[in-house]
């Protein structure tokens, strides 16, 4: 029976289950687009390491655009312009120490920019590593496979240029001001579609 007039006969809904917090799809998507990004120049990179030792031999470099633009196959030991030949276990930890920065900076991005940029960054660095822990002459002793000849003056690879496109926008985005990640505010809720467009 019914209690009192205007009492309903039946249980209340329940209520809605707790919105997500402000902005985590928002997040996600970039990360998303980071990972991506990543994977895309990873592979890109190994693929064109592997096509180049089994296509060009050292020191008969090929020209692609006049003498400016060659392909020239190297085993590099050390870093950008050869430095550090006699250090490659070094630069194998410095590698992996970029890696872990990059992967905890991931962690925070919230915009598609910074996403683009440390996804570049990301698989230029895993690309190189991966040559540093899996070729000759030993792991975290490996020789990075360069092969692109720019004007005689170095050689790199594919993911020699992600990275170096990757510091670029980095330094743009530093100097234009936009944020890695965006404190979590109110006013921040409804600029989610905003920042990932």
């Amino acid at each position: 029976m019914q209690d009192e007039a205007g009492t309903p006969l039946t249980a209340a809904e329940p209520a809605p289950p707790p919105a997500a917090p402000a902005g985590s799809a928002g997040r996600r998507r970039p990360r998303t687009l980071l990972v991506l990004i990543a994977v895309v120049v990873l592979l890109a990179d190994q693929a064109t390491k592997i096509l180049a030792l089994a296509l060009l031999t050292p020191g008969e470099p090929v020209d692609v655009i006049g003498s400016a633009i060659r392909l020239n196959l190297i085993r590099n030991p050390g870093a950008a312009f050869s430095l550090g030949d006699g250090s490659t276990w070094v630069l194998t930890i410095v590698s992996l120490a970029i890696l872990v920065g990059v992967v905890v900076a991931a962690r925070r991005v919230a915009n598609r920019p910074w996403a683009v940029a440390l996804g570049m960054l990301l698989g230029g660095a895993i690309g190189n590593l991966v040559d540093r822990l899996v070729r000759e002459p030993g792991p975290g002793r490996g020789h990075v496979v360069d092969f692109i000849d720019y004007f005689g003056w170095f050689i790199g690879n594919v993911a020699d240029i992600a990275i170096v496109l990757a510091a670029g926008v980095v330094v743009l985005l530093a100097q234009r001001g936009v944020p890695l990640g965006r404190p979590a505010t109110a006013a921040d809720a409804g600029t989610d579609e905003d920042a990932d467009a």
